[in-house]
């Protein structure tokens, strides 16, 4: 069905430049928007913990989460009336108000400027995560998979680097009259304008436009028009129910709660949603405590060099493999992928869990960690994908960011209470225990005529 696929939408010979232009222009601003969601994000406990102590750490990561998961809302909002463009603009750009309002938080040591600064910082975190679907807008259908995971694994370059980073940051702002740990998120807040303003200079022709004046050449999308209608190939891949409420919530504005009518029609669609959050939360969960694990037992002297290393190897393993994963995803299937990257999560939970204060071991399990996001990931966002006609595909794939980052809020938000009142073991066997509903939901035999990947 693939061949047939691909047979019956071929590229325009038009279009090809477009998306090659496309792609090398998000692989590099991955890599900027990479370095600035990082290096927030590896010293953004530790600092929320010296501003507003241990158990509200988590809070403030869960503030960057839940930021960049409502921010999900607005910004699907932006690209179904104008485009990808301003879209991912705006993101960036709130990431970079996020961390210049985190600095001043630092300075002034007022706690709630924190929780706001954090919330914004969020972001940069939905501009990564919605250019994943950018470089899909005008790929062919065969090589969607490949080339989504070619966007998430451009996030290491940046991603890998941005923790060592930390400390050059925090040291060359020292002159600047900045406390400790606020370095890093002005080179945060640098980053992300970089990103926004080369992304609005330079992605012309917008790709999602260019998608839909294809799919409808004889009717020219208005400026507020959500999305175009589904090309007959397309519609293949969902029942025709499906089909008819995704061209009424185009003409309703493709909100979330028309986006979730489609989904809950589709199981496919709806294991994709839980892959992506459950993943996300267990990640969200182990890696956020990692750094005040770490503050445990090494010094202020050197505890932001150990920290640097851990999740430079954490987020290696999240974004390093990805071509790798994308690739098994097409030749193995959606679900295999899937369990496999329970597999990881599961056993990063147990090596990390019973680490002890051995830091070695403890960065395998960061790595193990890594590996199994990116397991349920690229699975996940392309077996949705896949699942959902194109008239809802923006507003679909933004409700999934919502909910990945509404599940990982919670799991930041309870992880310094369990830290502080259990302990790092019993918040990784808490971790494991999260992946319970998506094995259930994995292993469901699939109802007939359903879409699923060997679609």
């Amino acid at each position: 069905m693939a061949t047939e696929l691909t047979a019956s939408t071929p590229v325009r010979p038009d279009v090809a430049p477009i998306q090659r232009r496309t792609l090398r222009l998000l692989f590099g601003t991955q890599i900027v928007g990479g370095i600035g969601v990082t290096i927030g994000i590896s010293v953004g406990a530790l600092l929320a913990a010296r501003v507003a102590g241990t158990a509200l750490a988590g809070v403030a990561q869960s503030a960057s989460v839940v930021g960049g998961a409502l921010l999900a809302v607005p910004v699907t909002r932006i690209m179904n009336g104008h485009g990808r463009r301003p879209g991912l603009a705006v993101a960036y750009l709130a990431g970079a108000v996020g961390a210049v309002l985190v600095v001043l938080a630092t300075v002034t040591g007022f706690v709630p400027l924190l929780f706001v600064g954090m919330l914004f910082f969020g972001g940069g975190t939905a501009a990564n995560l919605q250019a994943r679907y950018t470089a899909v807008d005008l790929a062919e259908p065969a090589r969607r998979g490949r080339q989504l995971s070619l966007i998430v694994w451009a996030t290491t370059i940046g991603a890998v680097a941005a923790p060592n980073f930390a400390d050059l940051a925090d040291h060359a702002t020292t002159g600047w009259g900045l406390p400790p740990l606020a370095g890093p998120f002005a080179f945060s807040a640098v980053a992300f304008v970089l990103a926004a303003g080369v992304l609005l200079a330079l992605l012309r022709p917008d790709p999602l436009l260019t998608a839909r004046r294809l799919a409808t050449p004889a009717a020219p999308v208005a400026a507020g028009a959500a999305a175009e209608l589904p090309p007959p190939a397309e519609a293949t891949s969902a029942p025709a129910e499906a089909t008819s409420a995704s061209a009424r919530t185009a003409r309703r504005g493709a909100g979330m709660r028309a986006a979730w009518r489609v989904v809950r029609g589709l199981p496919a669609a709806r294991l994709g949603i839980v892959a992506v959050a459950v993943g996300h939360t267990v990640m969200v969960a182990v890696m956020s405590m990692t750094p005040v694990r770490l503050g445990e037992s090494h010094g202020d002297a050197d505890v932001l060099r150990v920290v640097g290393i851990v999740l430079s190897l954490h987020i290696a393993g999240m974004y390093a493999l990805s071509p790798v994963v994308g690739w098994l995803t097409d030749r193995l299937g959606r679900r295999a992928v899937i369990l496999v990257g329970v597999a990881l999560l599961l056993a990063a939970c147990a090596v990390a869990g019973t680490a002890g204060h051995h830091t070695p071991r403890l960065s395998i399990g960061l790595v193990l960690l890594g590996l199994g996001w990116s397991g349920t990931m690229v699975a996940g966002s392309t077996l949705l994908s896949e699942s959902v006609p194109a008239a809802v595909r923006p507003s679909v794939q933004g409700f999934s960011d919502l909910t990945m980052g509404l599940a990982g809020a919670v799991a930041a938000a309870v992880s310094g209470f369990v830290m502080r009142a259990a302990g790092y073991p019993v918040l990784t066997l808490l971790a494991a225990v999260a992946t319970v509903p998506l094995v259930a939901l994995a292993l469901r035999p699939v109802p007939a005529g359903a879409p699923d990947e060997e679609e």
